[in-house]
């Protein structure tokens, strides 16, 4: 069965023919590949693209490689990247009319010199380029700076909840659970029975992530940048910053790991898409907050198997839910600080702060989103919406919480919807 990803289908069907270089970007094996060389692919075949004028090629592919001359393995022992002589005159010997010619390019940063051929390939009236890479430093923030202006980036997560549930049998309620234990990766959530997913899982990690990680960036103490890993994986949605995370080091492992070191780790662990960090945003004084931050992961099911699954807070994973649906969906996503006064029973005056979890912009849009797993009580409602009462904007505030109520309105115009309207309905916080 296949999982239509139809958000990124139609970001690409919507680009077509602009222009611009599209650039799909992602962590390993979220179906950045299948997306353009399969769903993409037949989209074009069924509007009428003769498939002589579609170009498919994979730069990691050991046939596809034999079409230019080069071999898989000879780049492995010879640590180089594809010639792009060979590569620019295979695609002009595909090139027989002057017809518009649809490339699909997979892995595009094995390519050496990738940034000058793509920008070659702009001036060409006939030629609309679709690209997919793996590496934000690659793809991301180079080359849409080298393109200056005319890289398009369409940035493709693991499964959504939504995409989730068009495969998975059960009801939503176990869904749900099911998802935020072993997450969204395609070949993970098509797999079966829970020992297969988590050895997949497993498997992923060591051979995939963790090997890409090093060898892109030279890592030479892989165990500290492993031990690393393993702390933010205990404390998603957690505030820290690399010189917190020195001092755990220090005293839990005895290590003297510097604060840079780990501030380096933790920017590759961003660049290959393995974890995303919210900024703190101080929304009176409206400037952001350097540090703290927090630490999401992309995907929970990556998260939980480095744990072993030992570790399973549903308030913190259904945060880290609510963060990944909230970048899916295009929001620009920061930690909250509402800050202000308060006279203390003697007439002393203190600063204090609040935590807003999300701040979710869009445009001209604003949301504030509080994560709750549970509201029993008013009691926990008030402590709640606290922070919601000491912003003094219009902006639309919102409790998501997994307790099944229908979504309301209390009388300070804060809405309140269950996790999975939330997750199911994207309309329903904007009603």
């Amino acid at each position: 069965m296949e999982i239509k990803r139809e958000l990124y289908l139609q970001q690409l069907i919507s680009r077509k023919g602009n222009g611009f270089i599209k650039v799909v970007t992602g962590i390993r094996r979220c179906g950045k590949s299948y997306l353009l060389n399969n769903i993409f692919y037949n989209y074009l075949l069924e509007s009428g693209v003769d498939k002589e004028h579609i170009i498919r090629f994979a730069f990691d592919s050991a046939d596809d490689l034999y079409l230019i001359g080069e071999s898989l393995i000879a780049l492995e022992k010879e640590k180089r990247k594809v010639d792009p002589e060979k590569f620019m005159s295979y695609i002009r010997s595909e090139m027989r009319d002057d017809n518009t010619y649809y490339l699909l390019l997979d892995e595009i940063q094995l390519l050496d010199c990738f940034e000058a051929v793509l920008n070659g390939y702009l001036r060409k009236d006939n030629m609309d380029v679709y690209v997919t890479g793996s590496n934000a430093k690659f793809l991301s923030k180079d080359i849409i700076t080298e393109f200056a202006g005319r890289g398009d980036e369409i940035h493709m997560h693991p499964l959504s909840f939504a995409e989730f549930m068009s495969y998975y049998k059960g009801d939503k309620y176990e869904g749900l659970s099911e998802y935020m234990l072993y997450g969204g990766i395609p070949l993970v959530v098509l797999r079966e029975n829970a020992q297969d997913k988590a050895k997949l899982l497993s498997n992923l990690f060591g051979e995939i992530y963790i090997s890409d990680i090093v060898k892109r960036n030279k890592i030479r103490n892989i165990g500290e940048l492993e031990d690393l890993l393993n702390i933010l994986s205990s404390s998603i949605g957690s505030l820290t910053n690399p010189e917190k995370l020195k001092n755990t080091f220090k005293t839990v492992k005895k290590s003297k790991i510097t604060a840079a070191t780990i501030k380096k780790y933790i920017d590759c662990f961003e660049d290959s898409f393995l974890i995303d960090s919210a900024e703190r945003y101080d929304i009176k004084g409206r400037s952001y907050i350097e540090t703290p931050k927090k630490y999401y992961f992309s995907d929970l099911g990556l998260r939980n198997v480095r744990i072993n699954f030992r570790q399973f807070e549903q308030t913190h994973t259904m945060e880290n839910v609510i963060y990944n649906e909230l970048c899916m969906r295009g929001y620009s996503v920061d930690v909250g600080v509402v800050q202000f006064a308060e006279k203390d029973k003697d007439g002393k005056v203190t600063r204090k702060q609040l935590e807003v979890d999300f701040v979710c912009n869009l445009g001209s849009k604003r949301f504030y989103i509080q994560s709750a797993f549970s509201i029993p009580d008013e009691e926990k409602r008030s402590q709640e919406i606290r922070p919601f009462r000491k912003i003094d904007d219009s902006f639309k505030k919102i409790i998501v919480t997994k307790d099944i109520v229908a979504p309301y309105y209390d009388e300070h115009g804060i809405l309140t919807v269950n996790i999975y309207d939330f997750l199911l309905e994207p309309t329903c916080i904007e009603n």
